[in-house]
């Protein structure tokens, strides 16, 4: 089956990976908040994992195991609180749990450089962790505080039309580059494609989707956009730095959960705080 899928354009191997993972994430995210829970819980710790992974080759040694282990316990905790089963003070079992990354690095003796790979450990639960407890953060964002699928799964189909119009519109008109430093493959033709399909998509969901006011929706349209496209030449600088193309090859015609949902790394930031302020 492997042999196959890589005897296939990458446009092949997308679509059959989109047709097999989709109708899961809706499942996951519309039947109920514990199924939203643990999809979000599982792709944040593979992916957590492979970027401590992406360190490792590059000769680093961050505590891989511990650091995904507090990340899972932050977005786990994160969702019990928005869910009303545990106080808001918990999350002060994050403080003693981080603060142990500095205690098991005192006894790695053979480590040369700890302090480096003590920062690298914080940066995986900062970078990846923190985005995917963001998420489940976003569900509950509702007035009432009650779980709503609505925004995760409406933001979820910004980041794919923004990628998939991407996609398309750069390989067909694609002549000025983007960012070519980092990605020589991105181009301004390929970013207006997806800004387009995000806005179209934005369309579909004021249509659909009542959680958020029209013109929200345009803007998350418009965040996640910039900042999914950012958050894509992010990982792109991270992958050139240590000289690999994709995270992993997980997910045929994608690479790995990194390469997935890079752009809603830093995209769901600043949708949390646009929706919090506005």
């Amino acid at each position: 089956m492997k042999e196959k899928l890589q005897g296939m354009s990458n446009l092949q191997q997308r679509v059959i990976a989109a047709v097999i993972a989709i109708p899961f994430l809706l499942f996951c995210i519309i039947y109920s908040d514990w199924t939203f829970y643990v999809l979000f819980a599982l792709i944040s710790v593979l992916a957590q994992l492979e970027f401590y992974k992406l360190l490792g080759l590059d000769g680093n040694e961050p505590l891989t195991y511990y650091g995904t282990f507090c990340g899972f316990i932050l977005v786990t905790v994160t969702f019990l609180i928005e869910k009303g089963i545990i106080p808001y003070e918990d999350y002060y079992v994050l403080s003693p749990l981080m603060a142990l990354i500095f205690f098991i690095k005192l006894y790695k003796s053979e480590d040369e450089k700890p302090f480096k790979n003590i920062a690298y450990t914080f940066l995986g639960v900062i970078y990846v962790a923190l985005p995917f407890a963001l998420i489940i953060i976003l569900a509950f964002l509702t007035p009432d505080f009650r779980f709503s699928w609505q925004r995760p799964l409406g933001c979820l189909f910004l980041l794919w039309a923004s990628d998939t119009g991407a996609y398309f519109a750069g390989t067909k008109f694609g002549k000025t580059k983007l960012f070519e430093r980092v990605s020589p493959k991105k181009s301004w033709e390929g970013s207006i494609g997806g800004f387009a399909a995000a806005m179209l998509v934005s369309f579909v969901l004021t249509q659909y989707f009542d959680d958020l006011q029209d013109w929200q929706w345009y803007v998350c349209g418009a965040i996640i956009v910039v900042a999914g496209t950012y958050g894509d030449l992010v990982e792109s600088l991270f992958k050139r730095s240590i000289k690999i193309k994709d995270s992993a090859s997980t997910i045929p015609g994608h690479g790995g959960f990194l390469d997935r949902f890079d752009g809603l790394l830093l995209s769901v930031p600043f949708i949390i705080t646009f929706l919090k302020m506005f």
